[in-house]
Formats: C-alpha cells, sequence, structure tokens
C-alpha cells in the first residue's frame, strides 16, 4: 500500500470519528437552574431528575444544579422533604424551579411541647398516677397523693409541723446549690408548685423521668416534670360526687 492510500484512510477515519462524536454530542444536552422556596430561598439537597430516566442531580448550598441530559427529554421531576412533588417542562438551558410547601405532611410530624402525650410513642422512663389511685389515698394535696406511688420520686418535707411544705425530688437531688424542683406542668401550663391543687379535681399525673424531659422542656426539665392533667367535663349523664376525711394530726 503506497503512501497516499494510507493518508486518505486515516484522513477517513478520523473524518468518521469526528462525526460519530458530534453524533453523540447531539444526542445530549447540559441544563441548568436553581430551585427555589415560595420565598425566594435557595432549597439544599433538592433532588432534580429527569423524567423517565435514571438521571438526577441533588442542588448545592445554593441551590443550584447542573445536568447533562438526552435531546429527546421533555419534563424534570424535582422532590424534596416536605415539599410537594413538581414536574417542570425543559423550556431551553436554563430551568429554574420554585417548590411549594406540602401542608398535608405537617400531619406526619408529632410536635411535642405542653400536653399530653401517649406512652407508647415514648421512649423514656414515665411513672403514671390514675384518678382511681389518687381518690383511695385520703390526703389533703396532689403531692401527699403520689408519696410511694412511683419509682424514683420521692416527696420530703422541709420541716416537721403537720403544714411543712413538701418537695418533689425525681431521682434525687442534681444541684447543691441550684434548686431541685422538677418542672410542673398543669393543663399544659408551667406553674410554680401543685400542692394547692385538691387530689379529686386531677385525672392522671404523670412524671418524665430522665433526659427525654430535658429534649422535651429544655433545661427547666433536667429536674424531670410533672405533668398534672386535671379532671373536665364528660358527655353522658350528670354525676354528683361528694368525699369527705376528718384526721387529726
Amino acid at each position: 500500500m503506497n503512501e497516499t492510500g494510507m493518508k486518505r484512510k486515516v484522513t477517513i477515519g478520523l473524518l468518521l470519528l469526528f462525526l460519530f462524536s458530534l453524533g453523540i454530542t447531539a444526542q445530549e444536552r447540559t441544563i441548568r437552574g436553581v430551585v427555589n422556596d415560595s420565598y425566594g430561598e435557595p432549597i439544599i439537597g433538592a433532588n432534580v431528575m429527569v423524567k423517565g430516566t435514571n438521571i438526577g442531580a441533588a442542588t448545592d448550598l445554593n441551590g443550584n444544579y447542573t445536568l447533562a441530559v438526552p435531546a429527546s427529554a421533555t419534563t424534570l421531576h424535582v422532590s424534596y422533604i416536605g415539599m410537594r412533588e413538581t414536574e417542570v417542562p425543559i423550556t431551553g438551558n436554563v430551568v429554574n424551579i420554585t417548590l411549594e410547601e406540602d401542608v398535608s405532611n405537617l400531619d406526619e410530624v408529632v410536635v411535642i411541647g405542653y400536653g399530653t402525650m401517649r406512652k407508647r410513642d415514648l421512649t423514656g422512663s414515665v411513672s403514671s398516677v390514675n384518678a382511681e389511685t389518687l381518690a383511695a389515698v385520703p390526703v389533703a394535696s396532689a403531692v401527699e397523693a403520689i408519696t410511694g406511688k412511683m419509682a424514683g420520686v420521692q416527696v420530703l418535707t422541709t420541716e416537721g409541723s403537720p403544714d411543712a411544705e413538701m418537695r418533689i425530688r425525681v431521682r434525687g437531688g442534681g444541684s447543691i446549690t441550684q434548686s431541685n424542683d422538677p418542672l410542673f406542668i398543669v393543663d399544659g401550663f408551667p406553674v410554680s408548685t401543685i400542692s394547692d391543687i385538691p387530689p379529686t379535681d386531677i385525672e392522671s399525673i404523670d412524671v418524665l423521668k430522665d433526659a427525654s424531659s430535658t429534649a422535651i422542656y429544655g433545661s427547666r426539665g433536667a429536674n424531670g416534670v410533672v405533668i398534672v392533667t386535671t379532671k373536665s367535663g364528660k358527655a353522658g349523664k350528670l354525676r354528683l360526687s361528694y368525699n369527705a376525711y376528718f384526721g387529726v394530726k
């Protein structure tokens, strides 16, 4: 084979390779854009996918994304936790996207604050006393009613007189110089004491005794939390009850 024929074959090969690369390039294009929320703030980590494919990317710290998409791609599917999934048509090389908040997802989130909670939803240590147990003890205050009823909960008197103030300690004292009193919550509101609540008015008393109380109620729950739920009206027939006790101290 002469030199001219060899050059011709090399030239044809390079031309075919160039045309092949042009064909591949023509089959893909690069699009970019920004994903924002309804307030115009960038969303970090939103998933931007080409609909019907596995091609996708996540937005960066500024909400930007870049995708190499097939020439046949027409729609982007965008999703993010707490936002409505959105499909956006690809109308050019720059596609900016705005996601709206998905209000329905808020029902899936359980927010625990000052209020009631189900025991099966808690992983911490909780002790409870119900109305029947409180009614069986002839005492004058709610603090006296829980004496000896809960593990890890102590009821102490400040002095020896019959009318001495009573204090609650949850798993002992945690401080030498500061108060060791737990946080008292009555029907969702913080109070300073529960000594003035008649036991007959109480539906239940729940005591949170471990670190979960701090996670829920902050630093004020470091010494435990005493949650008191008082009785309220119920549907049904009218009922009238009267309790009387007499004693000498």
